[in-house]
């Protein structure tokens, strides 16, 4: 968890370029887009079953509530504010806003794990397609979601809250023998082995890309940059090196410009046994991302 504040600290001191912002607290109506009802009141109510909550894997809290409420909330705020949805009906697209946490991406329907309570990125591409409806009507095209799921592990929870939508587009790049061990189907789904490195990752980024292409045209990119496919993570398995993902993000970064497709990015895991290299590796990201929002804040200068 202290990687969290680590990070906060660090772009405040280091990237005094980005606003930050207070997490709002997603409402159970919006969480209701992407979950069951019966499991919000349940998790709301500290009244999930005790193999439930182990599975989650932290115990039950109103702090934990919050925090999980305030987590979906930053990333539908980040999601607002890149979309051009957080002012007034003549406010301008920012193209790139980022949630310093989220990416609880093992989080379903009806269900908690791997540390994820409510799916940040599936309550926001959600709540962005109804919010995008309400603003531009008939007037402009329903709003597709691409996923983009770089975490080090399955997007298990995303890939089933999704499973029979269309409107969008689940890839999810991951350690084939990494957890969970009971994968779902993603829209495209990445098995890669343990111990990759930085050219093979690369190489399987930029055909993931190619193919997600080809299947899919987005009107807004939710990212997931996980540090965790570092080769100092504790839970990673593969051997990425600090270049390798900032490569891998100026990628992502890049093809949602060239494409001026607005991007809402989230942090996901990070478990390093140096804790300062989880955060090395989220920095690095943070200024990637910032020389990507330079670029976009020049269309509307």
């Amino acid at each position: 968890m202290e990687k969290y504040a680590r990070l906060r600290q660090r772009v405040a001191t280091e990237l005094p370029a980005v606003s930050m912002a207070e997490a709002p607290t997603a409402s159970d109506g919006e969480l209701a887009l992407a979950h069951d009802p019966a499991y919000i009141s349940a998790v709301a109510n500290g009244e999930l079953p005790a193999v439930a909550m182990r599975e989650i894997g932290f115990p039950w809290s109103p702090e934990m509530v919050e925090r999980s409420r305030r987590s979906a909330g930053a990333t539908v705020a980040a999601a607002r504010v890149a979309l051009g949805l957080h002012g007034g009906p003549n406010a301008n697209p920012a193209g790139l806003a980022a949630n310093m946490a989220g990416g609880t991406h093992h989080a379903s329907a009806n269900k908690g794990g791997g540390f994820c309570v409510f799916n940040d990125a599936a309550v926001a591409a959600r709540l962005m397609q109804v919010e995008w409806a309400r603003r531009h009507g008939c007037q402009r095209p329903a709003l597709r979601v691409t996923v983009i799921d770089l975490d080090v592990h399955q997007g298990n929870g995303t890939a089933s809250i999704f499973r029979d939508d269309a409107s969008v587009f689940t890839l999810s790049m991951h350690g084939q023998h990494n957890f969970p061990f009971r994968k779902e189907a993603s829209d495209l789904d990445v098995n890669l082995p343990d111990g990759c490195k930085d050219a093979e990752y690369l190489q399987a980024l930029e055909h993931a890309l190619d193919e997600m292409e080809r299947r899919f045209q987005p009107g807004l990119v939710i990212y997931l940059a996980g540090a965790d496919p570092f080769v100092g993570d504790r839970l990673g398995r593969l051997s990425l090196s600090f270049d390798g993902l900032e490569a891998r993000d100026r990628r992502v970064f890049d093809w949602a410009w060239q494409r001026r497709v607005p991007l809402a990015m989230a942090m996901a895991g990070g478990y390093g046994v140096d804790i300062d290299e989880t955060v090395q590796v989220q920095m690095n990201t943070y200024r990637v991302a910032l020389a990507y929002w330079e670029k976009w804040q020049g269309l509307t200068a």
